[in-house]
């Protein structure tokens, strides 16, 4: 019995020609500076709160994580989500 002809090399290929199609999907949208800077941040950010919830840290921990202008709003975030109270649904009218 004879395998197909599907070789290491054709899987490099098509991987390759995969890879590129990716690359290509990317580049053909660029980010200007402070879009990508700000995708950076975003990104880091989320990492960050994965970490926290990960290995439970304190909140003196992620204050002195970031920055002291973002920390002070991080902290503004924490007591605005602690005091929101539920809205109010209106009542249908009859």
């Amino acid at each position: 019995m004879t395998s197909p002809k599907y070789d290491f090399r054709q899987f490099q290929e098509e991987l390759t020609q995969l890879e590129r199609e990716a690359e290509q999907k990317l580049a053909a949208k660029p980010l200007g500076r402070k879009a990508a800077a700000a995708h950076r941040l975003t990104k880091a950010r989320e990492e960050f709160l994965a970490l926290r919830k990960r290995h439970d840290l304190t909140v003196a921990d992620v204050v002195a994580f970031f920055p002291e202008e973002e920390g002070i709003a991080y902290l503004q975030e924490l007591i605005a989500a602690a005091q929101a109270k539920p809205r109010r649904r209106t009542k249908p009218r009859p």
